[in-house]
């Protein structure tokens, strides 16, 4: 059986081949290491969903379980020997396949024309504002933890940046082509 590839599982996986432990701390560790920018974990249920498609796959196992005193049970995962070949593989594929991704930003500058060039305009120098934003807090964040952090432990901010910064400069670039008249239509819907 082949798992289906995500990057929820492969964090999960990666967080129990470095050490074993129970849910709540690998949602914590993504929250704490800043991974919950390229990791959705908003909903918690979702770890508990790609943990047990993991345990049922085979790619995890239960270690212990645990009841403290007045506390709920604890689960404690592992990786089996599959999941860490797994991992290693998704990995591999990963970083060496580029994927056929689809962001709705793309998907909105398809359908620009659903709006009039002063919506359009409007709703990018907006974004503008959330990019410069985003920007500043991972310029921010990389400033902040350079010093204290080697390097492995940034490159997908260092990544998540260049996007940014080249995002932005695309956004500004449509922007003033509408505002100067460069790129408009005519189009109702």
């Amino acid at each position: 059986m082949s798992t289906r590839r995500s990057p929820l599982a492969t964090a999960v996986l990666a967080l129990v081949c470095e050490s074993p432990m129970h849910a709540y701390r690998m949602q914590q560790l993504i929250k704490e290491r800043h991974q919950d920018d390229v990791v959705n974990v908003a909903q918690r249920n979702s770890v508990y969903q790609t943990i047990e498609r993991l345990l049922r796959d085979g790619l995890l196992a239960i270690r212990e379980t645990t009841r403290e005193e007045n506390r709920p049970e604890r689960t404690v995962y592992e990786a089996t020997e599959t999941g860490r070949e797994t991992l290693k593989q998704w990995m591999r594929t990963m970083l060496s396949t580029p994927a056929r991704e689809f962001p709705e930003f793309p998907a909105a500058l398809a359908f620009l024309p659903v709006l009039t060039p002063e919506e359009a305009l409007a709703a990018l120098r907006q974004r503008i504002t959330a990019l410069e934003a985003r920007l500043s807090a991972l310029d921010t964040e990389m400033t902040d933890n350079l010093p204290s952090v080697p390097r492995l432990f940034l490159v997908e901010t260092e990544f998540q940046r260049a996007q940014i910064a080249t995002e932005l400069e695309f956004v500004r670039g449509l922007a003033a082509d509408l505002s100067e008249g460069r790129l408009t239509w005519d189009f109702k819907i």
